[in-house]
């Protein structure tokens, strides 16, 4: 357990690792290219540690050196493992490595935590078995674990159902060049996340594989090919600046992050344009600063393109004048823990006056002259929810963190960066 310590003032300058999300779409085209790439400061955490042993269980060399890894790429040619593939609760890389295990010859297993054998994959099955991929969730449940019984993957015409990940379509684009045919896939319902879709396709532009696709993001076709090695830089992470930003939206104080672009490939930048609708000023050059202000106001906000940072903006909302109601959420329900639930119930320990709805958390700020309590948070082992009630307990002292070594799943190092706000 950890206690947050409240801040006077803050002026710093923070480094914030590599994108996770960028990180593990890097690390599939540079997998499936045909030799040898480069990323560079790439995100060394859990979760991109639950992907590489797995990658390297496929037969695919990845060797780390110091703020670089090269990935020796085979070609789209994957072994298969001798033992399970266990990816903990890393749900990028049980629904983008079930597409790449298809492409192998064999029998493979796909399993993980509990927790993710009550996240969702079904619709990501339905249309893998559209390309004639037999696949099956060993529990019956459209869950992992799952048997994949890997003969390559036709492609031709699929369609994935409507669902509430984006990851599911990542990973079918990100393996679609290795079909035996063009690939053609559409899309039924509303793209959840479309700024990671985008970000896929962006990777896969830069390891020189080119996808059509529709300005709805419900049709795609992308023809035969193969991945080009790359050196390949991945931006900072947005989702993990997020906290600074928001540490400095909620104290008044002023925080830049040097290494998230103005132009990013990640939408969760976009929290930055929320906070200066709350009232922040922001400046772009030499990274990205924001400044708070006397007293933050509440808005009203669509994040259903930007999930993870959610909970981040939920704490800044607990102390802005007025209401607050981020909304289009329900894919938080799904994530590392129920997360609409989390935030409502650990907002309302400190005081907080915070509704949950099915796809919504409305809050009714209280003036930053009114003084919130401390109290022990729950993270549920997740990883955003203890990251985010950190920047809560800048302003609200008494703060004690459970389990905050659960941040090792995307920022090892959060603490210790997060003790340079002091």
């Amino acid at each position: 357990m950890i206690e947050i310590k409240p801040a006077q003032h803050i002026d710093a300058i923070i480094t914030v690792p590599g994108s996770k999300s960028i990180t593990q779409r890097a690390l599939i085209a540079a997998a499936l290219a045909d030799g040898n790439s480069t990323l560079l400061t790439p995100l060394a955490s859990e979760d991109t540690a639950y992907t590489s042993a797995a990658l390297k269980a496929m037969g695919i060399a990845i060797t780390p050196a110091d703020d670089q890894w090269t990935v020796n790429g085979t070609g789209g040619r994957i072994n298969t493992p001798d033992q399970e593939i266990f990816l903990g609760n890393n749900g990028t890389a049980t629904r983008f490595l079930t597409s790449v295990a298809a492409l192998g010859h064999g029998i493979f297993t796909i399993a993980g935590e509990k927790r993710m054998e009550e996240r969702p994959i079904a619709p990501l099955m339905q249309a893998l078995s559209g390309w004639g991929v037999d696949i099956v969730s060993i529990k019956g449940t459209g869950c992992p674990p799952l048997r994949i019984a890997a003969d390559g993957i036709q492609g031709g015409k699929t369609t994935l159902p409507a669902g509430k990940s984006s990851q599911y379509l990542s990973s079918l684009l990100l393996v679609a060049p290795y079909a035996r045919n063009k690939a053609i896939l559409t899309v039924e319902g509303d793209v959840p996340s479309k700024p990671y879709v985008t970000m896929t396709m962006a990777v896969m532009r830069s390891f020189g594989i080119h996808v059509t696709a529709s300005d709805s993001l419900n049709h795609f076709e992308i023809s035969q090919g193969s991945y080009q090695p790359q050196t390949y830089q991945v931006e900072g992470d947005a989702s993990s600046a997020s906290y600074f930003f928001a540490a400095a939206a909620i104290t008044g104080g002023t925080v830049t992050v040097t290494n998230v672009p103005e132009v990013s490939l990640q939408g969760d930048t976009a929290l930055v344009n929320m906070l200066e609708k709350m009232g922040c000023t922001v400046i772009y050059g030499n990274g990205i600063t924001v400044t708070g202000p006397k007293k933050l106001r509440g808005i009203e906000v669509d994040m259903g393109d930007c999930p993870d940072v959610a909970p981040t903006l939920a704490v800044v909302a607990s102390r802005a004048r007025g209401r607050t109601v981020i909304k289009n959420i329900a894919h938080l329900r799904i994530k590392e823990c129920d997360r609409i639930n989390a935030m409502a119930t650990e907002l309302s320990k400190l005081g907080a006056r915070v509704v949950e709805e099915e796809d919504a958390l409305i809050i009714e700020g209280l003036d930053p002259d009114v003084p919130m309590q401390g109290a022990e948070i729950e993270t549920y082992n997740d990883h955003r929810i203890a990251m985010c009630f950190g920047v809560a307990g800048l302003v609200v002292p008494g703060i004690r963190i459970t389990n905050e070594k659960c941040v090792a799943k995307s920022f090892p190092d959060y603490w210790d960066r997060f003790a340079l706000l002091y």
